[in-house]
């Protein structure tokens, strides 16, 4: 062997045992979990105990929970609300982008769907090619809760698909590998179940 190809030896050998080095590196790593919901608008000690909870259960799989406020985002009351909420807005999709797939809270708030923000963000772990999985406490069909009428009093059509809310949701999330769990009966908190999110936690893990 050439002195040449002694070097080109060591040198292939050594790009090899780092490619290795980093592939285990991310093997070990725990799968990050994107935890969207309506729970950011919570009282603050209610959103701490609900995520803690979620923290808790994926890291029972040996996943890692981030949620949107892990931003630590610094504000200024100084700053304009618009640039605020545009800051807001980047921080969390950098969170979303750190993460290899997504659970969202999909029990309908303040109105008969989910928080839009939520389903915003579905949207985008779903763009992305990421599987999304969802919950609701919410068992009724959307057409139930629309007033279980063919028409609103304007006389728009509500859909009909036996889906718990607008069937782009529902279809996305089940179309990126995921699933959607739906309540059978309420549970002791209106917004949380830890039964229906450790369901989503076990099939993430399948």
């Amino acid at each position: 062997m050439t002195m040449l190809h002694h070097f080109c030896y060591l040198e292939n050998t050594g790009a090899i045992l780092q490619f290795h080095q980093l592939y285990e590196a991310a093997m070990t790593k725990p799968k990050r979990i994107y935890l969207a919901g309506p729970e950011v608008f919570f009282p603050a000690a209610e959103h701490q105990a609900i995520v803690a909870e979620k923290k808790r259960l994926l890291q029972e799989y040996g996943l890692e929970g981030i949620d949107p406020l892990d931003t630590e985002l610094a504000l200024s009351a100084n700053e304009a609300k618009f640039r605020r909420g545009h800051r807001i807005y980047r921080a969390n999709r950098e969170l979303m982008d750190s993460c290899q797939a997504i659970i969202a809270n999909l029990t309908p708030f303040r109105g008969i769907s989910a928080d839009p923000g939520t389903v915003f963000e579905v949207g985008y772990m779903i763009g992305q090619g990421k599987p999304a999985f969802g919950f609701t406490l919410e068992s009724r069909y959307y057409r139930e809760r629309a007033g279980a009428t063919d028409l609103d009093e304007l006389g728009h059509t509500i859909e009909d698909f036996e889906m718990s809310d607008n069937l782009m949701i529902e279809g996305g999330i089940y179309s990126s590998g995921g699933q959607l769990f739906v309540a059978e009966q309420p549970g002791e908190h209106r917004y949380f179940s830890a039964e229906l999110f450790r369901r989503c936690v076990t099939a993430i893990r399948k």
